[in-house]
């Protein structure tokens, strides 16, 4: 059976009259220094419990190891490092194999096998398959492995019995790439925009009160696109048990919260001339400012952990991003130039070298 990450693959054989099965798994190393390893998980499909055989090269005599390991809660946390401990479960044999025989090097790409019998229990036919590999050992303690997408979702459940894969393990990667794109845009380009409207247009006295409502308008149709993103952000999670990206989802949580609260600012906007204007003005800027912020960031953190940090779409989303900043850096010369201009020709007038009819000319009175 090929497994849908990582271009590893499994072969087996069940022996059901006394439960024993037979199990080859066949991975690539990633780096000279580094580790394959391969487990069963006896509750669910994650990492968290599985117990595994990991293979690397010896630190001591260059040959290949195998080992057994218990992935506890505090590995997944980093608390401690992996240490290897007896399995709790019936490992009638193991061994490691590197391809070429023993003349063969560990080497980026070098492929492996991992062989185990082991003995399941009577009418469990159904196990929880789980794989990955890692960059480099200390010692005799693998560390952890690369966490894109791909390396995420190295979890298979099937049963060895009819060989019946289960239904969860769909490619999810067109609703990734609709989730990345939504978010991207709303958060990561239109938000902005609806930000520089307002600071920049809004002194313009030709346009009126038409900023305001291009700012609003930005921002919800950037909102809605968001919600809609996020939405499909929360479902990709139901769709992926076992697999967590933890900063990614804190950030997204906390920036839909702050488009949010800023929507709903909008109907509870006071009037100019209300005492309270100015504290709504406060936390109007503050709030959307952080969203913006909190946008940028887990638009890259997106990226990161879609495995997409060299990829066309970001340098496509970091032109526009340089676009942007770009816009702001030139309208905010031009504001304190504007500003510095009008600054001067109000101190001259205060001295008395500009009339009041020459407002507009600068033209001084000799």
């Amino acid at each position: 059976m090929n497994l849908p990450t990582q271009q590893a693959s499994i072969a087996w054989t069940f022996h059901p009259y006394n439960s024993t099965l037979e199990l080859a798994f066949f991975g690539t190393f990633i780096s000279p220094s580094g580790w394959v390893g391969c487990g069963i998980n006896p509750t669910s499909p994650e990492m968290t419990g599985t117990r595994a055989l990991i293979a690397f090269p010896d630190p001591n005599s260059g040959q290949i190891v195998l080992l057994p390991y218990i992935l506890d809660p505090t590995v997944k946390l980093q608390k401690s490092p992996l240490l290897s401990r007896p399995l709790d479960l019936h490992l009638l044999s193991s061994t490691a194999t590197m391809y070429g025989g023993k003349l063969a090097t560990v080497h980026n790409g070098a492929a492996i096998q991992i062989y185990a019998s082991i003995k399941l229990k009577p009418n469990k036919t159904k196990i929880h398959l789980v794989w990955n590999r890692g960059l480099y050992v200390q010692g005799y303690s693998p560390t952890i492995h690369p966490t894109t997408s791909s390396d995420l979702s190295s979890i298979a459940t099937f049963d060895v019995l009819s060989g019946s894969s289960a239904s969860q393990h769909r490619d999810l990667t067109g609703l990734r790439v609709i989730h990345g794109t939504l978010n991207a845009i709303s958060w990561g380009l239109l938000l902005p925009m609806g930000a520089i409207s307002a600071r920049y247009l809004r002194h313009i006295q030709a346009l009126g009160t038409t900023w305001f409502y291009a700012h609003a308008g930005i921002q919800l149709f950037a909102f809605t696109l968001g919600t809609a993103g996020f939405a499909l952000g929360i479902r990709l999670g139901q769709l992926s048990p076992g697999v967590e990206y933890g900063l990614h989802r804190k950030l997204g949580i906390a920036v839909f919260c702050l488009g949010a609260l800023q929507t709903l600012a909008l109907f509870f906007r006071p009037n100019a001339r209300n005492k309270f204007r100015k504290y709504w003005k406060s936390y109007h800027h503050f709030v959307g400012y952080s969203c913006v912020v909190l946008g940028f960031v887990n638009v890259f953190q997106g990226f990161q952990v879609m495995g997409a940090s060299r990829s066309y779409a970001k340098l496509c989303y970091c032109l526009g991003l340089s676009t942007l900043i770009g816009i702001c850096i030139a309208l905010e010369v031009n504001s304190w130039v504007v500003f510095c201009r009008k600054s001067k020709e109000e101190k001259l007038r205060r001295e008395g070298l500009i009339g009041v009819s020459d407002k507009g000319s600068s033209a001084i009175h000799h």
